[in-house]
């Protein structure tokens, strides 16, 4: 749990909840390939980050330093900070993340967003904090329409068979009962890769952690495996490897 947030000892008094998630990839070009794997994802408030009873505790952990900024401050300290360094003053609201929970002592995300509202409840901005395989991350501020749609410049190598030559057109509204999540990565009228994250929300009760947990066993670790495997596969059908640029850290995120 990051420093400075209220424990609770019940996920679901917090108002933490599960997507339990289907997450697909689609390749168009330079050669066609896709693939859908099963996951769970939570939402959380980070000022009320949940605490598990003990038995459970290893199922779902929160920790500063498996996201952007001082691993020794909060998770809103740090996503204040990393607003401040893009020129915007954080609008002293809730701040709702949807993110992999570390389990087992294991914690990998590919993607984490940020809801950033102000003290009146209005959406302020969404951060898009993205990790590759490689342990670097990136963040995106995104100025979402009222239908949650935003377009930003690719600047962060996530896959070794795609530089970052392009524009993302994302489409992140703020999860309720349903959860719908687009990334697409845009080049000259192409859409060569597309990946959605769709989910039904759950409250975190322990029958619901357990049932996730069960069904998806260590996920993050196994979404690692996943992503891996299919590169392995890409690789095999001769898909050239895109050399790894050097990545300069931004400001704020380490």
């Amino acid at each position: 749990m990051s420093p400075g947030a209220a424990p609770a000892a019940d996920a679901a008094a917090a108002g933490a909840a599960i997507y339990r998630t289907a997450i697909s990839h689609v390749r168009q070009s330079p050669l066609k390939n896709a693939f859908t794997y099963r996951s769970y994802s939570w939402f959380v408030d980070v000022d009320h980050l949940p605490r598990l009873p003990r038995l459970l505790r290893p199922l779902a952990e929160f920790r500063a330093g498996d996201h952007l900024g001082d691993p020794g401050s909060s998770i809103r300290a740090n996503v204040e900070r990393f607003l401040q360094a893009q020129g915007i003053q954080p609008g002293g609201g809730p701040i709702h993340m949807l993110t992999s929970a570390r389990v087992l002592g294991y914690v990998f995300n590919p993607l984490t967003l940020f809801w950033c509202y102000t003290a009146g409840g209005e959406l302020q901005c969404v951060v898009a904090e993205v990790h590759n395989t490689y342990g670097e991350r990136h963040c995106y501020l995104l100025r979402t329409d009222p239908a949650g749609r935003a377009s930003v410049p690719k600047a962060f190598y996530v896959s070794p068979f795609n530089d970052v030559d392009g524009q993302y057109r994302m489409k992140l509204p703020a999860p309720g009962e349903r959860l719908a999540v687009s990334i697409v990565l845009e080049r000259a009228g192409q859409r060569p890769f597309v990946a959605t994250m769709d989910g039904r929300r759950q409250p975190a009760t322990a029958r619901n952690i357990l049932a996730a947990a069960i069904q998806v066993p260590a996920a993050p670790l196994l979404v690692s495996a996943l992503i891996r495997m299919q590169g392995i596969k890409l690789w095999a059908r001769r898909l050239p490897v895109v050399a790894r640029p050097h990545h300069t850290s931004q400001e704020a995120v380490q």
